[in-house]
């Protein structure tokens, strides 16, 4: 947890608990963190899963990246250590949704280890899962929906992740989707699946 610069300042307990909120909300805060490179397909299977979640009645959100770097995070670029503060205000507003039993699906490239590993550490190891969106570089590029790999490699994109700057793939990852070759309807089952096993809406509150 980062030190804050402020010295007197105390943190103040609410009065309702996590079993409360999850008996009223009937299910438990978690964060879903899809990671891989541009093109990967995180933003369109969390927005996927989003709606199979809304569909069957459940309080989620989605944090996308570059929705939030319109707002929350406008003063950041993309050289390393922006990146690095980007997902570190990510996951602070992350935890924040998931203390109030909030399903929480992130899309962010997070292109370091280091960075996701103290998002972790942050929301906390016990529901925290790290999803990697499976898709080789040659299948994001043919994709390029934003038309971003082509500018990247006439040089007009700067630290591009995947062109000219790293992409650090997790090592062992709670679950991968394997973007690059199973359908969508496929990668949100797997999804939906893993959260069920992992008692995120509980049968009994």
């Amino acid at each position: 947890m980062t030190t804050p610069k402020s010295t007197n300042i105390t943190w103040h307990h609410g009065h309702i608990d996590d079993e409360s909120r999850t008996r009223l909300l009937g299910q438990r805060g978690c964060v879903l963190w899809f990671t891989g490179l541009s093109g990967s397909g995180k933003s369109t299977v969390a927005r996927a899963v989003e709606a199979e979640l809304v569909e069957r009645r459940h309080f989620c959100a989605v944090l996308d990246g570059d929705n939030i770097r319109h707002g929350l995070n406008s003063d950041l670029g993309f050289s390393p250590e922006d990146r690095t503060e980007n997902i570190r205000r990510i996951g602070e507003v992350a935890k924040l949704f998931a203390d109030f039993n909030n399903i929480v699906l992130t899309a962010f490239i997070s292109p370091y280890r280091a960075d996701r590993d103290r998002a972790r550490q942050t929301v906390g190891e016990e529901r925290f899962y790290e999803i990697y969106c499976a898709a080789d570089l040659d299948v994001c590029e043919q994709r390029d929906p934003k038309g971003l790999y082509k500018k990247a490699r006439a040089g007009e994109i700067p630290e591009f992740t995947g062109i000219s700057a790293p992409y650090e793939a997790p090592e062992s990852p709670e679950l991968v989707l394997k973007t690059g070759e199973q359908t969508l309807e496929e990668s949100v089952q797997t999804v939906m699946d893993f959260l069920a096993s992992k008692n995120v809406w509980p049968e009994e509150i």
